[in-house]
């Protein structure tokens, strides 16, 4: 993933008053944090935020971020953490930046991206179900990637993509359990059933998990009450 710059400026000013006369003078409030770092508050330029998050195509974007202060200037690797969004316009409010080392790994969720049309629609009236859209993985920041992209040109009715079915790309690793369901090519009509049985095995699974972790306590405490 490509790593881009960002200035930004530390203010003093907080609250909704100084929030809002920093949006409008084109100008985005934001926080930069880390497990080592006191937080920071700044403000970036709302246009150049924008361009930013085009180039990286969404959220997990890994940024320089240059930071001036009346002490100087100093370059900090961060990710763009979180975007807190206006749900009327659209517009941005608030961003989170969050410091990176380039040696550690981190946790993200990459969007998933099904590439062509399966043979189960073109030539069977099938359709297409894309039941997972991100997947959380585990990499170092420079073998991050904007999407994992998922060729289901050959897949029939009734074939389903799970995640232990996805090569990732070296340095990628999943943190999610292999058997979810990413996508699924249904028959007509059938996709609804179908996705209402899924839920109800997910939630026989999770109840079975559940009463088991139950057991398990109620045998520890039984144990614990005999000591």
């Amino acid at each position: 993933m490509r790593q881009l710059a960002l200035a930004a400026h530390v203010r003093e000013n907080t609250g909704k008053g100084a929030a809002r006369k920093l949006r409008q003078n084109n100008q985005l409030p934001a926080i930069f944090y880390g497990p080592a770092t006191e937080s920071i508050m700044l403000t970036v330029d709302y246009p150049e935020l924008v361009r930013i998050t085009k180039q990286g195509k969404g959220e997990n974007v890994i940024l320089d971020l240059e930071i001036k202060s009346d002490h100087g200037e100093e370059t900090r690797k961060a990710m763009l953490k979180d975007l807190m969004v206006d749900p009327v316009n659209g517009a941005y409010l608030h961003a989170d930046f969050y410091e990176i080392s380039m040696d550690k790994e981190i946790t993200v969720d990459i969007p998933v991206t099904l590439v062509n049309t399966p043979i189960g629609v073109t030539e069977e009236d099938g359709f297409l179900q894309h039941i997972r859209r991100d997947i959380t993985v585990s990499c170092l920041p420079d073998s991050l990637i904007d999407s994992l992209d998922i060729d289901v040109s050959e897949m029939n009715i009734g074939d389903t993509v799970h995640i232990r079915d996805i090569a990732f790309p070296e340095g990628i690793r999943c943190a999610e359990e292999g058997h979810l369901t990413v996508a699924v090519v249904s028959a007509p009509g059938g996709g609804i059933e179908e996705e209402e049985e899924g839920l109800e095995e997910g939630i026989e699974e999770e109840t079975a998990v559940s009463e088991e972790e139950t057991a398990e306590e109620s045998k520890e405490e039984k144990k614990g009450g005999e000591r």
